[in-house]
């Protein structure tokens, strides 16, 4: 898998990662920060190596950019799309038409920013620049996650995307054994979407 290039991001300032700022965590150590009921608030754009897979994803991915980063106008943003939709820089899997590309932009940036773009649900939050391997990471989650809490499909997407993370396969029985749940819990949990995102993590290991 070829690595991201942040280079153009960080040079410029550009704001792809931010922490929850009115949710409360319900539990907080120095290393995360677990809320019991999830929170949407969490912004952490390329925290895995996981790369954007659809027009779809790619359109989320630069709405929430562009919701972060409210100092950029039209241009700014438009060679910030660029940049992240060029394949060699590593965040996308496909080629994108340059038309099609300023199509999306357009739309982005018409929408109402006054709500935040809607968000997956996290419930651990691990604090930047913590030492403290994957493996350890995988293993916080699985515990916190599955302490008798019920299972839901933003808890399965985020074990998914850290076990892709590791570089290791995503089976049904890896992510219930992490849950500390049965399988047939994770299959009545995952959505088609889920499914899809599976096989696509899967191919991209």
């Amino acid at each position: 898998m070829s690595q991201r290039n942040l280079k153009y991001l960080n040079t410029n300032r550009i704001v792809y990662r931010r922490l929850p700022l009115t949710d409360k965590p319900t539990q907080e150590t120095d290393v995360y920060m677990y809320y019991e009921n999830g929170t949407h608030e969490c912004y952490e754009l390329f925290r895995s190596s996981a790369k954007i897979t659809t027009y779809k994803s790619l359109k989320w991915h630069l709405l929430v950019l562009w919701y972060l980063n409210p100092q950029l106008d039209q241009d700014q943003f438009m060679r910030l799309a660029e940049v992240i939709a060029h394949k060699p820089n590593g965040f996308i899997s496909f080629a994108i038409h340059s038309d099609l590309l300023r199509k999306i932009v357009y739309e982005v940036s018409m929408l109402d920013l006054d709500a935040p773009p809607k968000n997956k649900l996290r419930k651990v939050i691990f604090k930047p620049f913590t030492r403290v391997s994957k493996e350890d990471k995988l293993r916080i989650v699985g515990t916190l996650i599955g302490r008798g809490s019920k299972v839901c499909a933003d808890d399965i997407y985020e074990v998914m995307i850290d076990l892709n993370d590791m570089g290791k396969k995503i089976t049904i029985s890896r992510i219930a054994g992490l849950l500390n749940c049965s399988s047939r819990t994770i299959h009545r949990n995952m959505c088609t979407q889920l499914k899809r995102e599976k096989e696509l993590l899967n191919k991209q290991i």
